[in-house]
């Protein structure tokens, strides 16, 4: 099954990942790790909430105004 990942540098250092079909979270200090941790936090969250339906999010960037 092809999921989706979006990683997010960590302030304290490293990775945060986030899988938005199914909302798990992890984080690793390489984007390697954060990965497979993603892969393992979301593959036991599937065994007990089996997906029924997959879609791949549409992911896009917007601008927000920055008043100084």
């Amino acid at each position: 099954m092809e999921l989706t990942a979006v990683l997010t540098s960590a302030e304290e250092g490293g990775f945060v990942a986030l899988n938005p079909e199914t909302g798990t979270t992890t984080q690793g200090e390489t984007i390697e790790e954060a990965v497979a941790n993603l892969r393992e936090a979301t593959a036991l969250y599937l065994s007990e909430f089996p997906l029924h339906k997959v879609g791949h999010p549409v992911i896009t960037t917007f601008t927000v105004p920055v008043h100084a």
